[in-house]
């Protein structure tokens, strides 16, 4: 098994990509070990390496993201934990548990369900996939008052160019397709 790494924008996230479908369907995103004991083995094996502090699951990779020590000392430990649990055949989501889609909750004005959905289509069919060549996600939140919340998440969340992306990228687009949409913020 070769598991391939991407660095991100984020210099605090890596990308490991095992050369196999890591969730079929969603994703996954972990900031604390007793969250991710519940619901992920290989999650939970991953922050067992001191300084892992996230980890999120895409459909063919998994970004971690770290505090302290440099990639060169994590990384062996994450390639040898990731390619471990794929060679035992162990799956990736305890049985019961399926890629969470994005658990919070959506919040909009009733008669905005039109200008919602062109925002989730959007972001479904420009945003979403160019996010995920980074390590990332993100997630439509809510639509109030033109301004639109979104989620982000593994190596988009903290991400030093998140903002530029948010105000840039993403308003941008939106603001062109949405004449409705003034604004852009990410919220946890």
């Amino acid at each position: 098994m070769f598991i391939q790494t991407e660095s991100t924008p984020n210099p605090a996230t890596l990308k490991f990509l095992p050369g196999k479908v890591v969730l079929d369907s969603g994703t996954a995103d972990f900031r604390d070990a007793d969250e991710a004991g519940k619901v992920s083995p290989l999650a939970a094996k991953l922050f067992e390496i001191p300084g892992v502090t996230g980890v999120f699951y895409g459909y063919d990779f998994v970004t971690i993201t770290k505090d302290g020590p440099d990639w060169q000392h994590i990384k062996p430990a994450v390639l040898g934990t990731i390619m471990e649990h794929f060679m035992s055949g162990a799956p990736i989501l305890s049985t019961g548990n399926d890629a969470a889609e994005d658990t919070g909750e959506e919040f909009f004005e009733a008669g905005d369900e039109t200008i919602v959905a062109t925002i989730k289509e959007l972001l479904e069919t420009r945003v979403r996939p160019a996010v995920a060549q980074d390590g990332g996600d993100i997630t439509f939140r809510g639509f109030r008052d033109g301004k639109v919340f979104l989620h982000m998440k593994g190596a988009c969340a903290g991400c030093p160019s998140s903002t530029a992306t948010l105000k840039h990228g993403i308003q941008n687009l939106l603001k062109h397709f949405v004449p409705e949409v003034r604004e852009v913020e990410a919220v946890l």
